[in-house]
């Protein structure tokens, strides 16, 4: 076939043995044995890839390509029969193609599929089975016709001081040689106190490393993007995160379906979770920006699934990628910029989103994955909130707008008040303030921002983690249901703490800790989600009384000023994520 490229490569094993086999390959009947590479069938046995990496996402390529057809190529010894399977958007199973392999010799057969019965879901993967005989098969790929664009590729990881995390991500990209013969240049943006020793990863003479004082996430991502298309170079970008574990496999899907996207796109992966690497996080995202939440499942789409058994695939496109591993293609650096110097948190979201209003969507790719730290397991109540906060209210500022954010922050406030955050409703305060400031609270890139807030935090003692064994004397005292009427409750809380009253101490486990139930108390002892330790929350009326009228102040200026504030962060949009602002940036730092 003239024009053949290879979309995907079929592996039955994961990179390393602490992920499931299960997302790769599944034993149906009989005896198997499997490699990364190859898969072993005894006699009167039957094997499928109907799993998360073994399917081929039909859908995503009929929807957003113009690719006809896909072939699978795989190569086989022995005798058995090989089924190129499909399912739509239901899950009901169906068969495309099949051949029957009998050679003492390894022979290459291939199966093609028609990409036209896939509009609002399914996938296609390979179920092979034997009779009498072995069969052996291995080098399974599914090729598609096109020229494609004819970008090269590079990948540009940001690091901060995890050097054991950013070597080990490396070296599983360097041992998939393909992936690494793939990729043009491999740019490490370090921005730790000390430079992780990358050379030691196996890149050769593919390694760039750059370092910089540390500009968060955004300034080491606008780091790579910069660097990959200076002087006129021209590759798809793949921003990488420090902290994965890597699919290496994942880098190639991305980059072959970039190249024949019937527009440049922002292709991203999925999100699996590293404490449960079974689990999908959410297979589509979306920000509600008026209430300042990032990762909400896009309508239809899955969320903390069972990958074992889950085996549906329906067609769901999200508003952004997070840029655990995403590719930008240079079309999108073109039109769009770089991004905005927010430092850490909502970045990601804010390019998609302005790179969607140039006319470039965002496309989560099914059956491309990562394995990234569990979001369930991090503490909602640490510094990070400032940016959330602060980020979140700009990205509304430019690409939404404000209907009821107001009243919100204002609910967040309360809750976090009555049920002794006082470190969080301070950060809080501090995040509107500093999105009050302007666009020149961006000059910096963040830097300055990370010490106040973190200074601000070390005042309030509720902040400290503290060893278990601290709630080992204080009795335990389980949550009830969600209120039907929350706003009567809170009232009644509110009420409660203004009267002097309370239930006196009590410990409560991380899910329980909402605020309806921990409001009753004057003291207690909440587990962190990260389950490490615990947080102690002691009930102090004079801090409260004195957050609650900063809040209140800087609440009532929001709602004075806020659309003007949003008003002169679009007009400097243009102007903060130009390189050349940015390699001032780069400079001064």
């Amino acid at each position: 076939m003239i024009g053949e490229r290879t979309a995907q490569r079929t592996f039955f094993a994961p990179p390393r043995d602490r992920e499931p086999a299960e997302l790769y390959r599944e034993i149906v009947a009989g005896s198997a044995t499997a490699s990364r590479t190859a898969f072993a069938l005894e006699p009167h046995a039957r094997i499928s890839t109907n799993t998360y990496f073994g399917r081929f996402p039909a859908s995503h390529w009929q929807r957003w390509t113009d690719v006809p057809r896909v072939t699978l190529r795989v190569r086989a010894r022995g005798s058995g029969t090989l089924f190129l399977m499909a399912s739509d958007s239901l899950g009901r199973e169906r068969t495309v193609d099949s051949a029957r392999v009998h050679s003492a010799e390894l022979e290459y057969a291939e199966l093609t599929a028609e990409l036209n019965r896939f509009a609002d879901g399914g996938g296609l993967w390979l179920e092979a089975a034997t009779e009498n005989r072995r069969l052996r098969i291995d080098d399974v790929r599914w090729l598609v016709p096109g020229p494609g664009r004819g970008h090269g590729a590079v990948v540009a990881m940001c690091t901060h001081n995890r050097p054991d995390e950013c070597v080990a991500t490396l070296r599983t990209l360097a041992a998939d040689r393909e992936c690494l013969d793939a990729l043009d240049a491999v740019f490490v943006v370090d921005q730790g106190s000390d430079p992780a020793p990358v050379e030691r990863a196996g890149l050769g003479g593919k390694l760039r490393h750059v370092r910089q004082p540390n500009l968060g996430g955004a300034g080491g991502f606008a780091r790579g993007l910069s660097e990959a298309t200076a002087d006129g170079r021209r590759p798809h970008v793949v921003l990488m995160d420090d902290d994965i574990v890597l699919e290496p496999e994942t880098v190639l899907r991305l980059i072959a379906y970039a190249e024949l996207t019937v527009v440049p796109a922002i292709v991203g992966s999925q999100m699996l979770q590293l404490l449960h690497p079974h689990r999908l996080q959410v297979a589509a995202e979306y920000a509600d920006l008026p209430r300042l939440r990032a990762g909400r499942p896009v309508p239809g789409a899955f969320q903390d699934v069972d990958l074992r058994e889950h085996k549906l695939d329906l067609h769901v496109d999200g508003e952004y990628n997070a840029w655990w591993t995403c590719l930008v293609p240079p079309e999108v650096v073109e039109s769009t910029g770089l991004p905005l110097p927010m430092f850490f948190q909502w970045d990601d979201i804010e390019y998609g989103l302005r790179a969607r209003a140039a006319g470039h969507p965002s496309i989560t790719l099914a059956g491309a994955g990562v394995w990234h730290a569990d979001f369930w397991w991090k503490d909602w109540d640490d510094w990070p909130r400032y940016f959330s906060v602060r980020n979140g209210l700009i990205v509304a500022a430019l690409h939404g707008g404000f209907d009821g954010t107001a009243a919100f922050l204002a609910g967040e406030l309360t809750r976090y008040l009555v049920s002794m955050r006082y470190a969080l409703a301070a950060t809080l305060i501090l995040a509107i303030e500093d999105f009050l400031r302007g666009p020149e609270v961006l000059a910096d890139g963040g830097a300055q921002a990370v010490a106040a807030v973190r200074k601000l935090r070390l005042e309030h003692p509720e902040t400290q983690l503290r060893p278990v064994s601290s709630a080992a004397q204080t009795r335990t005292v389980r949550s009830g249901p969600e209120p039907s009427r929350p706003g009567l409750v809170m009232a009644k809380r509110i009420a409660w703490h203004l009267l002097g009253k309370s239930h006196g101490e009590a410990a409560v486990s991380a899910r329980d800790s909402d605020w309806w139930h921990v409001a009753l108390f004057d003291r207690v002892v909440v587990t962190d989600p990260s389950q490490e330790g615990v947080k102690i929350r002691q009930r102090d009326r004079a801090l409260a009384s004195k957050l609650a009228t900063e809040g209140a102040k800087v609440l009532l200026r929001f709602r004075k000023d806020a659309e003007d504030t949003a008003a002169r962060y679009r007009a400097a949009l243009p102007e903060l994520t130009t390189k050349d602002r940015w390699q001032q940036r780069f400079n001064k730092s």
